[in-house]
């Protein structure tokens, strides 16, 4: 005979647990400490088996007996109901467990330690930088969930809130991570490459930098005058003569200087085009890097931060080039520009050396590889050349300061 509502709410715990039966299998249990709980009993190929459905009156009589329906439909399918729970659940544990931000988090440290092709720490930096502004919306959705609008929404947050860069290099993360995944059998798809072109696109922003011989001269002689820390000061002076990128240079060790051979190797986990990079040294660079000598023996940096275990900040350079009213002007890589530019204009110089001792990648693979080990002593020629052009406009800008 089938329960009903009030029969249920009257039953009354006692010592043992008991039943209150309904129909087709299903039944209440009634614990000694008041709980009431529904169970089902059903067989599935000769099998006994029982499967809950939670307490009253949470799970009313009316949705316990929907519950009991399904399950007799998926035992007629040939489907165990049970069965089909235990493997749910099994896919939502494993679904929490790779979530977008835990396998974004798993992507990062991965390339972190990969070897020859290990990302630099500064990229790493980027990369959990880019996780924190897409984990508010995507760090708990499984990977295997993330669909086309709901990326797109988090993207379009990003970029609604002025960071269109940003947001398109948040999309090429994804696309990242989402690959990673894919790769490691943890998702099917990935909708960020069609999204390329639904956002709008980042306005062009040039480095600003200084291409006037004159007005150089006077921006030398500024720095020449500079009195800043003896780090910041000595970076600063060997940006414009080395002109190559200001994270390489603030980073500059010790152990990549060979200052017999006029030689600094960049290794290639801290390039930006992931290739080892070597650059002459003019004797004008190997004056300002042997000024620094004395702090070899506490820092591995040529140019350490206060921490000598950390080297100079990001911004060093560019803030000490704001004190000197330069700011609007000239960057720490605007100097790779000014040095292209009048490289360039010189007419002395092969493109393609100017190009290597800029570390530009050739689009033309081969013709890289080719070139790679070219223009060497042309280099060396032309980065003393570039020192003297630079000690010639400072003493030009002197003399005609002090008529």
């Amino acid at each position: 005979m089938p329960l009903s509502v009030k029969e249920i709410e009257n039953a009354k715990p006692r010592s043992k647990p008991w039943k209150l039966h309904d129909e087709r299998g299903l039944y209440l249990q009634i614990a000694p400490s008041g709980s009431k709980r529904w169970h089902h009993r059903y067989s599935f190929q000769g099998q006994k088996k029982k499967i809950s459905y939670g307490g009253f009156p949470d799970v009313s009589l009316k949705s316990a007996r929907t519950k009991r329906d399904e399950a007799r439909a998926l035992i007629a399918e040939g489907t165990d109901p049970l069965k089909q729970r235990q493997e749910q659940r099994l896919e939502y544990k494993v679904a929490s467990e790779n979530t977008f931000g835990a396998i974004a988090r798993e992507f990062i440290a991965k390339r972190a330690n990969d070897g020859d092709k290990a990302i630099s720490p500064t990229t790493r930096k980027k990369n959990e930088w880019l996780l924190s502004l897409l984990e508010p919306k995507l760090g708990r959705v499984p990977v295997r969930d993330i669909e086309p609008p709901q990326l797109l929404s988090a993207l379009q947050e990003i970029q609604d809130s002025g960071r269109r860069e940003t947001a398109r290099r948040c999309r090429s993360f994804v696309s990242r991570v989402l690959t990673y995944a894919i790769v490691t059998g943890r998702a099917k798809s990935n909708p960020a490459p069609t999204l390329q072109r639904v956002l709008v696109a980042p306005s062009v922003r040039h480095h600003p930098a200084i291409v006037d011989p004159n007005e150089l001269g006077d921006l030398l002689r500024a720095i020449d005058g500079y009195k800043g820390i003896a780090s910041t000061n000595a970076a600063l002076k060997l940006s414009a003569h080395v002109f190559q990128r200001p994270g390489e240079i603030r980073t500059m060790r010790w152990i990549d200087i060979d200052l017999e051979a006029a030689i600094w190797t960049i290794p290639a986990e801290r390039t930006k085009m992931r290739r080892e990079h070597r650059v002459p040294l003019s004797r004008q660079a190997i004056a300002i890097i042997r000024s620094m000598e004395h702090v070899a023996e506490y820092s591995e940096y040529v140019f350490p931060s206060f921490n000598p275990k950390k080297p100079l900040s990001e911004n060093a350079v560019n803030q000490a080039l704001k004190r000197l009213g330069y700011g609007d002007v000239m960057t720490a890589h605007g100097f790779r520009t000014t040095a292209s530019s009048l490289l360039n204009e010189s007419g002395g110089f092969h493109p393609d050396a100017i190009e290597r001792s800029l570390a530009h990648q050739d689009a033309n693979a081969v013709r890289a590889a080719y070139n790679r080990a070219q223009y060497w002593d042309e280099r060396v020629h032309m980065m003393q050349w570039w020192s003297d052009k630079l000690d010639s406009l400072l003493r030009a800008n002197a003399a005609s300061a002090s008529q």
